[in-house]
């Protein structure tokens, strides 16, 4: 028997009324929890405010220092440092119940702790004695010729005041600048949060991009993994610079009324035991599901238990933790669909509604993410959460008092892969309009979604940007605005043409990865043994479209000027880009959205005189942008100051140049301008 859809999820979606019950029993086991979680710590956020108890805390009172960790396999812990010459056997921990040990050190003591000291752990346990990196430590430093990363105490006697109160705005669509810290310079080397904040903070403001997402940012012992393979989750990585500046970034992109989320890696753990979680009190099982359900088949790491209250409570905690300490502005949660399924996503074909359910679904993981999104928004009503999910799932962007998992917004994924596919394997006549609007448009509408016409992963070393899979190696020799090549003509018309299609009809937001907007040349390769650890490849080269002489420029400055349109003509917060008119033959796709009249000719050759197409009603209308124009890189074959009246039963007629994508505004009061073309 199936359950009456007493959820606004079942009321609103009658197709999911075969997967009722299970999508109630997911519904009550989060109610359930959360009743649990308030009738036993008071509430859900003082529950995910673990990080003001584990680690080193401080006890101004007292006059001590206090160090807590979890470890309930482990037979023995003993703190070590700098504090006492990395004595292996002075300072033993002390079990307090519930698998927490315990030691306080008082200042009193000849040996005291104090900033900037380094510390470990020493475990011993059944896999050894081993030299740990404490779990909850919010600072963590690497040697710079041993390589060993160690806690760090982090307690500057001044303490950091954010000078800037902000609140991203409700209902306002993000424009996300995903960035990352380290290759955001153009010297090859390391970047830093402060060079961040001086040097790239001004681009992004000026490009228009509301949002940042910062990648990388919890510690991670390769940095080649960017950022995804973390090993302390609640320490910014000192390879960028101190909490300290991580927090000025902060302020100052706020000052600037631009909001921060991070990437928040909660999907899987770094599977080293030194640096990591993995074997902390000895067994596989304390953070990470045992056996092999602990191992990502495809990702080389270790996957959490959700489904063990302190490890919940451990997550939770970092969702508070970032959110209060860097007040930043919420999360990107990274490979949420690996976390959904049992089957991480893995050679696994999403094609109906009976592909998301049927006991498919990892319900610890749906718990988890519905807490996490919960923790977040009771943390900080005004934060933002983003789901990176390839599959679908119905409800990830709906509140979960309706039934779903509470996320804000949803990434886009399969708009990227769309891309590649058809620059890869057709010809640019062979386009098909109808499967580009389908692929733009056919989403979850009670959902919001962020469109991004290309991702970082595309950008990694063994793949290639729009720009490189467009032009290749003729971007080295022939961006000069003085040289004439068809090859960079083509790029530059399509590289527009595709990012102003994906931005204004995909979605309720949109994305950029940094230098992407003015099609960075070069891929992303970080320093490794196989180029023999060079940076040459880990950086922007943002002069390329700075010096004036070069034709990434043109795509810079519509890059700028099409973000502004969308913004200042609200075009995100329409829901329904509604389709005008889709000419197959000629490559012709025309639709409206908040008012806008979106019209792209995607045909290579193919220009059209006074091509006429019917209007939902009357109306005059002037080019407020045009990727043809001079000054974008084109040929200038319009005149921008033509204003268009529709004529005969609301028709309105066009000179369509090929390769060009045009927004017109109206202009007027509908008018009826009967046998007159405009």
């Amino acid at each position: 028997m199936i359950p009456k859809p007493s959820l606004p999820i079942l009321q609103n979606n009658p197709d999911l009324l075969p997967f009722a019950r299970e999508i109630s029993d997911f519904h009550y086991r989060y109610i359930g929890m959360g009743t649990y979680i308030t009738d036993t710590y008071g509430s859900l956020t003082r529950f995910a405010s673990a990080y003001s108890y584990f680690g080193f805390q401080r006890d101004e009172n007292a006059k001590s220092w206090i160090y807590r960790e979890w470890a309930p396999g482990a037979y023995q812990l003993w703190l070590s440092g700098d504090f006492n010459d990395w004595n292996r056997e002075s300072h033993p921990m002390a079990k307090t119940g519930d698998g927490v040990w315990e030691i306080e050190i008082p200042d009193s003591a000849d040996q005291k702790l104090a900033h900037g000291q380094k510390v470990k752990v020493i475990v011993h346990a059944r896999n050894g004695t081993l030299d740990r990196i404490p779990a909850w430590i919010r600072y963590a430093v690497q040697d710079e010729v041993t390589k060993d990363f160690a806690g760090m105490i982090w307690a500057p006697k001044k303490k950091f005041s954010f000078k800037n109160t902000f609140q991203f705005p409700a209902n306002t669509p993000l424009y996300v600048y995903e960035a990352h810290v380290g290759m955001a310079q153009e010297t090859p080397g390391l970047g830093t949060y402060t060079q961040f904040k001086d040097l790239i903070l001004p681009r992004i403001k000026k490009a228009g991009y509301n949002c940042i997402q910062l990648m990388a940012i919890q510690e991670h012992p390769y940095y080649g993994s960017f950022g995804y393979h973390v090993s302390s989750f609640f320490a910014p990585s000192s390879r960028f610079g101190t909490p300290e500046e991580l927090k000025e970034l902060v302020d100052a992109a706020h000052g600037m009324g631009i909001a921060v989320i991070m990437d928040l890696v909660h999907s899987h753990a770094v599977k080293n035991i030194f640096e990591g979680l993995n074997e902390f009190d000895g067994t596989d099982h304390q953070y990470f599901r045992s056996g092999e359900r602990g191992n990502h088949p495809g990702w080389d790491s270790k996957l959490f238990d959700y489904g063990k209250p302190e490890v919940l409570q451990f997550l939770l905690s970092n969702v508070r933790y970032w959110l209060e300490e860097f007040q930043f502005d919420g999360y990107r949660f990274d490979g949420v669909t690996s976390m959904l399924y049992h089957h991480h996503g893995l050679s696994y074909t999403f094609d109906g509604l009976a592909s998301y359910y049927n006991n498919i679904i990892d319900g610890d993981a749906y718990l988890y993410l519905q807490l996490a999104n919960e923790v977040a928004h009771e943390t900080k009503p005004s934060a933002i959460t983003v789901a990176e999910d390839v599959s679908g799932l119905p409800g990830l962007g709906q509140d979960q008092k309706t039934g779903g998992v509470g996320f804000d917004y949803r990434l886009g994924m399969g708009i990227p892969d769309f891309w590649i596919k058809i620059i890869k394997e057709q010809s640019d006549e062979a386009w098909n309009m109808h499967d580009l609007w389908s692929m733009l448009t056919n989403r979850r509408y009670d959902e919001k979604t962020i469109a991004y016409s290309e991702s970082h992963d595309q950008a990694l070393v063994g793949d290639q940007t729009l720009a490189f899979r467009l032009m290749g190696a003729e971007m080295y020799g022939s961006m000069s605005r003085l040289t004439d090549n068809f090859i960079i003509d083509r790029g530059i018309a399509l590289h527009k043409m595709i990012r102003l299609v994906t931005a204004s009809a995909g979605g309720d937001g949109y994305l950029n990865f940094m230098g992407n907007e003015f099609g960075h040349p070069e891929w992303i390769d970080f320093p490794r043994a196989g180029n023999d650890w060079s940076y040459q490849y880990a950086r922007r080269q943002w002069s390329l479209a700075d010096e004036g002489h070069l034709k990434y420029q043109y795509l810079l400055d519509f890059d700028r000027a099409m973000v502004q349109i969308l913004q200042e003509n609200n075009v995100m917060n329409d829901k329904f880009a509604r389709e005008i008119y889709i000419d197959n033959q000629n490559n012709i796709l025309i639709f409206m959205r908040q008012g806008l009249l979106f019209v792209f000719n995607f045909h290579p050759d193919r220009s059209f005189f006074d091509y006429t197409f019917h209007l939902p009603q009357a109306g005059s209308f002037r080019t407020v942008l045009n990727s043809d124009d001079a000054e974008f890189g084109g040929f200038s074959r319009h005149k921008p100051e033509t204003e268009h009246f529709t004529f005969d039963d609301n028709k309105l007629s066009l000179y369509l140049t090929s390769r060009t994508a045009m927004v017109l505004a109206p202009v007027s009061a509908p008018v009826k301008k009967k046998g007159k073309k405009g």
